[in-house]
């Protein structure tokens, strides 16, 4: 799958699709915003049907867009957490939105 670029269309959400777009990023946020601090096996439990390979790339992608912090402790077995910083903390607004719109648009929600 081809990711975003940052300047595709030159505007505004070309730039937020790039650093937010795909399937697994909103989910990640979402997780890690309900959660708090997670750690990559509690991430991956909390996603099940996503891979170990596309788990680890979304968020060597996330902290490379600066919107979660890793803090790795040096220590063995190796421990790392993620959590979201300020820059990731400013989507949710936009990630509520969008929780708030499948609510209403889901059409599991309206069968009787």
């Amino acid at each position: 799958m081809k990711k975003w670029s940052k300047d595709e269309g030159n505007c505004s959400i070309s730039y937020t699709l790039s650093v937010a777009g795909g399937r697994w990023k909103w989910l990640i946020l979402y997780k890690l915003f309900s959660k708090g601090v997670l750690r990559y096996g509690e991430l991956k439990k909390e996603l099940p049907s996503i891979t170990h390979k596309m788990l680890s790339q979304i968020l060597k992608e996330l902290h490379s867009d600066k919107l979660i912090e890793r803090k790795s402790y040096d220590q063995v077995p190796p421990k790392v957490e993620y959590r979201l910083n300020e820059k990731g903390k400013s989507l949710i607004p936009i990630l509520k939105m969008m929780a708030d719109w499948g609510k209403k648009n889901n059409p599991k929600n309206h069968e009787k």
